[in-house]
């Protein structure tokens, strides 16, 4: 049970750190979702969009966090 306690402390404050540095840096993100690999498809009635190297760098950068977060609560 000690452990749950610990891995929801991690995640509330890597929840927080992202939260502070969205409202702090959220206008100078505006490249998000514009990466290079990010598709785009806009016709008329019709619009795709796969921000798949996005996913891909929030995805790494997720993982590194936990990967730093359960390394250091061990």
């Amino acid at each position: 049970m000690e452990n749950i306690g610990k891995l929801l402390v991690g995640v509330g404050l890597v929840i927080v750190i992202i939260g502070i540095v969205i409202w702090l840096f959220g206008d100078k993100l505006g490249w998000i979702g514009n990466l290079p690999g990010d598709i785009k498809v806009e016709r008329p009635g019709f619009s795709l969009y796969l921000p798949i190297t996005t996913m891909l760098l929030f995805s790494l950068v997720f993982s590194s966090v936990m990967w730093l977060v359960g390394r250091f609560l061990k």
